[in-house]
């Protein structure tokens, strides 16, 4: 369906009070409005030095959605996800700093590699805690969730396949998924407005953290200037120019061989990902970098906001309860993957940063990665989205992994 048609055709599956995409986005930045004049309020903003602000703009769409105001599903919302992020990724990394990133040391990999062991190990040991309560052929049940945690939705479906589990029965693991994940997302973005207190927990050394933060503001306030009309039409321009050019390469891939035969790992959305943020990575290193003084970041970060309001309102809790037996065996899954990378975390004393976004790399994506992120701060976003980008490549392999051990836990071998 083209985007035009999709942005103007109304929520039908429920009868929510607010049905139109442009009423659901109007409520959606009257919201963030709101929570942002509540922030700089005197009194009223003392509240969010407890509750980071990110969290608000998270949980009361979710709230709005409990509520029937506004749909759990809208084409709005897809089409925030496949063009407003990407558009952001491209602004965000548009004065990336490499160097920065480089010396922000092996640290950042590892806690990934963490989060990634810790899904394939909490697959097999969720369901042994609850085997009582689930099918014989739980493992073919949960080989969705395997690729959706390390990686994302292109490998959730691989390992779908991979496991010949139906797609009629797959959707009550489609509503754990989004409902632990989500929840989990909510837990990080609230821990990260109180990192400082996480990091004084695990001896965490933010350093090259601190050094990156620094480099990037010494960068901003040297080409900071009133923007104009033209700078922000230019910034738009890229941003939605480059994430629809990189929709239609990355639709094109799927299709051209030899491409073809990884499109069930690496997909249409893994591929405009890469594209943009490539595109955006080659920007940094030409004249287009200075246009970060005219807001790039900040344009950018509006979007992810935007894209936070709509993943909230998109966190449906309704149906758990058709799979509630599921959700425990998510929960608990999700509670072994914390617990591994809180342990490595503590081990090699690696900031909170880089467990949060370890996690996220693996169980949100590039979808998500770069919200937790940029919730510490947003030129940190860079960060999240290679991170991302590397949980593709990882899906795969850890996904197959988790399988075969869920299968051996299960008996299935």
């Amino acid at each position: 369906m083209p985007v035009v048609t999709t942005l103007a055709t109304d929520s039908l599956a429920r009868a929510e009070l607010i049905q139109s995409a442009a009423g659901q986005l109007a409520v959606l930045l009257a919201v963030l409005a709101v929570i942002f004049w509540a922030d700089n309020h005197p009194r009223i903003g003392r509240v969010f030095r407890v509750i980071p602000a990110l969290v608000f703009c998270y949980f009361v769409p979710t709230t709005l959605t409990a509520l029937g105001v506004i749909p759990a599903e809208a084409p709005l919302y897809e089409w925030v996800k496949q063009f407003v992020l990407p558009a952001s990724l491209l602004l965000l990394t548009l004065a990336l700093d490499l160097k920065g990133i480089y010396r922000l040391g092996p640290k950042a990999g590892i806690m990934l590699l963490a989060g990634t062991a810790g899904i394939i190990l909490g697959g097999p040991l969720a369901l042994w805690l609850w085997q009582s309560q689930v099918p014989d052929d739980a493992w073919r049940h949960v080989a969705y969730l395997a690729g959706s945690w390390i990686g994302g939705g292109a490998n959730a479906v691989a390992m779908q396949k991979a496991a010949e589990f139906p797609d009629a029965l797959v959707a009550p693991i489609v509503v754990v998924d989004v409902a632990v994940a989500n929840l989990w997302m909510g837990v990080l973005l609230f821990l990260a407005g109180r990192h400082r207190k996480v990091d004084a927990w695990l001896k965490g050394d933010t350093t090259a953290i601190t050094e990156l933060q620094r480099r990037m503001a010494d960068f901003q306030a040297r080409v900071a200037r009133p923007p104009t009309i033209a700078d922000l039409i230019i910034l738009l321009a890229l941003g939605f120019g480059f994430a629809w050019l990189a929709h239609l390469a990355g639709e094109q891939l799927i299709v051209t061989p030899p491409f073809t035969h990884i499109q069930a790992y690496v997909g249409g959305f893994a591929w405009k990902v890469i594209l943009v943020t490539t595109v955006g990575v080659g920007l940094s290193f030409t004249p287009a970098r200075r246009l970060e003084g005219a807001g790039a970041s900040k344009l950018g970060g509006v979007m992810i906001y935007v894209l936070v309001a709509c993943i909230g309102a998109g966190a449906d809790f309704h149906k758990l309860a058709e799979a509630h037996a599921f959700l425990w065996v998510g929960l608990t899954w999700i509670a072994v993957h914390v617990a591994v990378l809180l342990a490595v975390a503590k081990l090699i004393r690696a900031p909170f940063f880089f467990v949060a976004v370890g996690s996220q790399a693996n169980v949100g994506g590039a979808a998500s990665a770069p919200v937790v992120a940029a919730a510490f701060d947003p030129v940190l976003a860079p960060v999240g989205v290679l991170l991302a980008i590397a949980g593709y490549v990882l899906g795969t392999y850890g996904g197959l992994c988790c399988i075969w051990l869920c299968r051996l836990v299960t008996g299935g071998l």
